[in-house]
């Protein structure tokens, strides 16, 4: 990817989950305040972003209407939301839904309840590979090549004292998840959050995605989590045949 269209897309990114200053985005992309201000010029004048009457950017109108004119070609999304969406009615925690997308794995949609507390995954941010129960049942079930690609210079930053700081710690923790068929974010991210996670697969048997059910310790912690792993299976069973795997006789 070029430097500049690099740019662009974190622009877009950073500027969807609030407005920002035209210092805020140089900070972000650690460039100089007239390099910020041309590419956010460039993007306004397409539509993509747009400048609010404080001067801060925002995301634009073009950009929201590609997103919606292109939204039934998210085929995995439109097909598991219905079911995701009986899930979370029914454990009354967040689901979410994430894809792998090349060397990397993205969430592709979230499913919260009226009047829970809000998490911080946002719909297409890349997943935290070490830390996110949706990346590990991703990353389980890869070959070899693959996961040591999506891995390579990955940086295992520490976020609380249970977050699993090297890539032995992460083997091991695929090494459990392949054998148990689940995966788990044991407060590794945030102290008070955890999940359980488990692979959609395509019609080639690949996994291709994940879905997971997160909650706040203090409302289920894994224990009580774990009472969902027969409902969380029929989920993404259904998922995978809806999307042509068949299991193999």
């Amino acid at each position: 990817m070029s430097q500049s269209i690099h740019r662009a897309a974190e622009i877009l990114e950073y500027v969807s989950l609030a407005p920002r200053t035209q210092s805020e985005i140089a900070a972000k992309l650690g460039v100089h305040r007239s390099t910020a201000l041309r590419m956010l010029q460039t993007l306004t004048e397409t539509g993509l972003t747009r400048r609010h009457a404080d001067s801060r950017y925002g995301v634009g109108y073009r950009l929201s209407g590609l997103a919606r004119a292109a939204s039934d070609q998210f085929d995995l999304r439109n097909i598991a939301r219905p079911v995701l969406q009986e899930l979370g009615r029914d454990c009354t925690h967040t689901v979410h839904l994430a894809v792998l997308e090349g060397d990397r794995i993205v969430y592709a949609d979230k499913i919260e309840q009226p009047g829970m507390v809000r998490l911080y995954s946002q719909i297409g941010q890349p997943v935290l590979l070490h830390t996110a129960g949706v990346s590990k049942a991703v990353l389980a079930n890869q070959d070899a090549a693959k996961t040591d690609r999506m891995l390579e210079g990955y940086e295992y930053t520490p976020y609380t004292e249970n977050t699993l700081v090297s890539r032995a710690a992460l083997d091991a923790d695929l090494e459990r998840t392949r054998e148990r068929g689940w995966a788990v974010d044991d407060a590794e991210y945030e102290n008070f959050i955890n999940c359980i996670a488990m692979p959609i697969r395509d019609a080639s048997d690949t996994v291709v995605a994940a879905v997971s059910i997160t909650a706040l310790k203090a409302s289920a912690d894994l224990e009580a989590l774990a009472e969902w792993q027969e409902r969380l299976n029929d989920v993404v069973l259904a998922i995978s045949h809806d999307i042509g795997w068949r299991p193999h006789d």
